[in-house]
Parts: structure tokens; C-alpha cells; sequence
């Protein structure tokens, strides 16, 4: 029995096929990912470096000397579902022709050198839940397109360089869980944040005005709000501390000057844990209805512009743990409390204009202001 050429060489392509498992989309994507790492960033016993084209498909089995990491693929091997990279210190672009990796479900680069802009055609990648670019130094703003992501659940792309504005659309982002933008150089204000967004970090950037509340209207299930050392001003509503699954709120280092009076009786079902609002410019008096939340138990206030006594409902606080009242213009003897030596609060309200702070005790340090500098703050009416 004889073949004919042709028969053989369908015979020939039928056997390379049959090995070649992964998408043919897939590998081309994989192919230019590597190819826009440096060479010189990709470590011999690093993931990348065991990615060999030449001699196997990227989700064949088993993975003993090529493609041992790096890569996930789906159950029948054709798909990559996940890119999950070790932080061996590669450097490179992120090629746009990362869309190639429709199933893609998982896109981990943390801990590396990537650098440049997120390529727009990151809006492609549909099936999308994870996105972690943390630690890198990518750049520019953050493409609009990735708010067509719907099925984004977590998203950190701290600690680049991103510059530009927020999305403005991110609110249609409505499968987003959990989004870390901290440490970069973000400007503008807050957009309209997603309804199911439960812990966001925008710390450390250049974000400023003040915080609305049609920012944070659609956001019910939000727990964690870490705003700190932006440029933030103007009065935080009372309608901050009442959002209604908040937990934890910090707001330290910003330029916020006023907080709005809180209704003791509205605080009364709040899950609010701690609230940091310290390094602000905060006038007036402490406000006494945060000791209304029942479960609170970190307050911090330091480094303001406070002025008044301690408010009297701190010390009836039973959960009160932690308290950081220094650095402002307090008045009046200290709660009992909390300068007893067997205190169970911790904290500071030193380096304010109390009366009979014991020195030793632990809360009273650092030690109270001169008194001219209290009698100035207070228009000469202080009485010593």
C-alpha cells in the first residue's frame, strides 16, 4: 500500500496539530508577551526563562523542564486562563497584544519592572476577574477601556506611576469587589464608585476636592476606605461615617477642615470599627457623637486644630481602645479614664492645652503646649 505525497503531508499536520494543544491565538499572545521582556530581566530560573516555543506547547503535560510556571491553562488544555508571573525582576512592555487571551481569567505581573502605559486592548480580556499589576512602573492614566471589564473582582495597580484622572465610567465595573490604586499620581476627584465595591485604597496620591456623597450613593456594601495622604478638603458630611456596611475609614494626612455633627441616634447600628482622621485641619470641637457607634474602637484625631474639652462621652465609651486626640488645642482636665495607670485605652493627648495631665501617665505624653501658645489660640481668654 503506497501514500501519496499529499495524503503524508495532511498525515504529517494532522500528528503536529494533535500536539500542539493551546490555541493558536493563545501562544501568538504568549510569544509576544516574552518578547517585550528584555532579556537581560528574565533570570535562568525564572518562570519566563522555561518558556521554550521551539520544543513545547505551552499547556501540554507534564511540565517538568518547559512552561513549569507562569501559566495556568483550562481543564481541556487548550486555553491559558491564568498568567501569573514570580517577581524575578523582569522588565518590559505589556504588549497589546495581551487581548489575544480571551479566557484569560487571572493577570498577575506584581512584584516586577514592567513599565509604560496599560495598553487599551486590555478591554478585550472579557472573562477578567483578577488584575494585579501592583509594585511596577507602569504609566500614563488608566486606560477608560478597562471599565467595560464586567466581570472584574479585584483589581491592584499599586505602587506605579500612574498620572491622568480616575475612569469616569467605573461605576460600571459592577462585579468589582476590591480596588487598590494606592501610591501612585492620581489627580482629580472621586467618580461615581462601583455598587458592589466593598474595600477601596486610594491612598498616597494627588487626589483632591472634596469627597460627595454621589460618589459614594450607589455603594452599599462598602467596608474599607483608605484615602489617606491625598489633598482632600472642605467638610466630610455626616453621611460618610452612616454609608452602611462601613467598617474602617482613614483619612489621615489630607487638608479637610470641618466634620459635620453627627446625630448620636443614627449611629446607633453602624459597624464603624475605626476612623482615622488624623494630620487634617480639622476646627471645632471633638465630636462627641462618635462615641454613639457601639462597636468603635480606634478613634484618632491627632495633629488638627481642635479646640473645646474631651468630650465626656469618650470615657463612657465601653469599646473605645485606642484614642490619638495630640497635637491639638484641647482644653480641661483629661477623663479619668484614660490617665489612670491601669488604663486598658491606649493612645495619646499630649501636646495639647489640658490641665492636670498627669506626667506619668502614658496618654498625657508627649508633654502639654506652653501656655501662651493655648492662650494665643484661644484669644487671650484662656485662664491658666
Amino acid at each position: 500500500m503506497t501514500i501519496s505525497i499529499s495524503n503524508l503531508l495532511l498525515l504529517l499536520l494532522f500528528l503536529f496539530t494533535a500536539d500542539a494543544l493551546t490555541s493558536q491565538s493563545d501562544v501568538s499572545a504568549l510569544k509576544a508577551f516574552k518578547a517585550a521582556v528584555k532579556p537581560n530581566s528574565i533570570p535562568q530560573w525564572s518562570c519566563l526563562a522555561s518558556w521554550d516555543f521551539t520544543t513545547s506547547d505551552p499547556c501540554a503535560s507534564p511540565r517538568r523542564t518547559h512552561f513549569t510556571c507562569g501559566i495556568t491553562c483550562s481543564s481541556d488544555s487548550t486555553r491559558v486562563t491564568q498568567l501569573t508571573l514570580d517577581p524575578a525582576g523582569y522588565s518590559g512592555l505589556l504588549t497589546p497584544l495581551i487581548s489575544r487571551l480571551t479566557e484569560l481569567l487571572t493577570l498577575d505581573l506584581a512584584d516586577n519592572k514592567f513599565y509604560g502605559q496599560i495598553p487599551s486592548s486590555i478591554s478585550s480580556l472579557l472573562n477578567l476577574k483578577t488584575l494585579i499589576l501592583r509594585s511596577n512602573s507602569f504609566s500614563g492614566s488608566i486606560p477608560e477601556s478597562v471599565t467595560r471589564l464586567n466581570s472584574l473582582e479585584s483589581v491592584d495597580i499599586s505602587r506605579n506611576s500612574l498620572t491622568g484622572s480616575l475612569p469616569k465610567s467605573m461605576n460600571s465595573l459592577t462585579s468589582l469587589r476590591q480596588l487598590d490604586l494606592s501610591y501612585n499620581k492620581l489627580t482629580g476627584s472621586i467618580p461615581k464608585l462601583p455598587r458592589n465595591l466593598i474595600d477601596l485604597a486610594l491612598k498616597a496620591n494627588s487626589l483632591s476636592g472634596p469627597i460627595t456623597k454621589e460618589s459614594f450613593t450607589e455603594s452599599t456594601q462598602l467596608e474599607i476606605v483608605e484615602l489617606a495622604e491625598n489633598s482632600f478638603t472642605g467638610t466630610l458630611g455626616a453621611w460618610f461615617f452612616l454609608l452602611e456596611s462601613i467598617q474602617q475609614v482613614d483619612l489621615a494626612n489630607n487638608t479637610l477642615t470641618g466634620i459635620e455633627v453627627l446625630p448620636p441616634k443614627v449611629a446607633g447600628e453602624s459597624n464603624l470599627v475605626a476612623v482615622e482622621l488624623g494630620y487634617n485641619r480639622i476646627t471645632g470641637y471633638a465630636p462627641a457623637s462618635f462615641a454613639a457607634f457601639p462597636i468603635l474602637s480606634s478613634l484618632s484625631m491627632r495633629y488638627n486644630m481642635l479646640h473645646g474639652v474631651i468630650p465626656s462621652e469618650y470615657e463612657r465609651s465601653k469599646n473605645l481602645r485606642r484614642l490619638f486626640l495630640d497635637g491639638n488645642f484641647l482644653t480641661g482636665k483629661p477623663p479619668a479614664r484614660f490617665v489612670r495607670p491601669e488604663s486598658e485605652v491606649m493612645g495619646s493627648l499630649g501636646n495639647n492645652c489640658l490641665q492636670g495631665c498627669p506626667g506619668k501617665a502614658k496618654m498625657c505624653a508627649p508633654s502639654q503646649k506652653p501656655f501662651h501658645i493655648c492662650k494665643q489660640a484661644y484669644g487671650g481668654k484662656l485662664k491658666s
